[in-house]
C-alpha cells in the first residue's frame, strides 16, 4: 500500500508541473518543414530499428505535443539514453521542438475513440489495473490527464515493450529512461508481464499513425 501511495504522490506532483518549454508556442506548419531528420525513420510505415533490439519506431502523428516536447528535452538532457535520438535532439532549439511537436500532434487519424478501453484477456486486464495505466493516460489510454503524458493506445506493441523495459534499466550507459513514476511502475513487473501489457496497448484503437511522406514512398 505504501509503495502504491508513493507512486500516486509522484504522479500528482508530476501532473502539477508545467510541461517542458510550455511558454514556447509551436507552429504546425513550421514543424512540417523542419522534420527532415524525423521522416527518415518515423515517416516510413513499418520501419524497424535495431537498437537496442529490433523493433518498430514509434508512431508520432497524433501524439500529444506536450509529451513530444518533453521527450525531446529528455533525450537532449540524457534523461533518456539513446545515442541517435540524443544527437538529433541536441540540434533542436526549444522552438524547433515545439514546432515539430505541434506538427505531429496535428496529423493523427482523427478517429472517434471509445470512452474506455475494451476488455482484454484476464491477465491483461489485471496488469492494466495493477499498473494504474488509466490514471495518467486516460480511460481509453488516448486522453492523458497532463499535456506532457503520452497517448499510448494503438502504439506499436514492440516499441511499447522496449520502452517499458527501458524504464527498468538503470545500469546501462546507452539504454534507459530516468523517470521516477514509470520506473517505479515498470519495476513491479517481469519482462513477460510487460510484454502482455505492451501487446494489449498495441491492440487498442487510437489516434496514432505513421504518415508517410511522398518523397519516401
Amino acid at each position: 500500500m505504501n509503495k502504491l501511495l508513493s507512486l500516486f504522490t509522484l504522479a500528482i506532483a508530476a501532473c502539477s508541473l508545467p510541461a517542458f518549454a510550455q511558454d514556447v508556442q509551436g507552429d504546425a506548419l513550421a514543424g512540417s518543414k523542419k522534420n527532415a531528420l524525423c521522416i527518415g525513420c518515423h515517416g516510413i510505415k513499418g520501419f524497424h530499428t535495431a537498437f537496442p533490439e529490433t523493433h518498430r519506431v514509434p508512431k508520432l502523428s497524433g501524439q500529444s505535443a506536450g509529451y513530444l516536447t518533453a521527450a525531446l528535452q529528455a533525450y537532449r538532457s540524457g534523461e533518456r539514453k539513446h545515442p541517435s535520438m540524443r544527437a538529433i535532439a541536441s540540434t533542436l532549439s526549444a522552438q524547433d521542438m515545439a514546432d515539430l511537436a505541434a506538427y505531429y500532434e496535428s496529423t493523427g487519424t482523427g478517429a472517434s475513440l471509445p470512452a474506455a478501453v475494451a476488455a482484454g484477456s484476464a491477465q491483461a486486464d489485471a496488469l492494466v489495473a495493477r499498473a494504474g495505466c488509466t490514471s495518467c493516460h486516460g480511460a481509453n489510454l488516448s486522453a492523458p490527464i497532463a499535456p506532457n503524458y503520452p497517448r499510448i493506445a494503438g502504439q506499436h506493441a514492440d516499441y511499447v515493450y522496449v520502452a517499458l523495459r527501458a524504464y527498468k534499466t538503470t545500469d546501462k550507459p546507452l539504454i534507459g529512461r530516468a523517470n521516477p513514476i514509470m520506473g517505479g511502475i515498470a519495476a513491479q513487473f517481469s519482462n513477460a508481464e510487460l510484454k502482455v501489457l505492451a501487446d494489449y496497448v498495441g491492440s487498442l484503437p487510437g489516434e496514432l499513425q505513421t504518415v508517410q511522406r511522398d518523397r519516401v514512398k
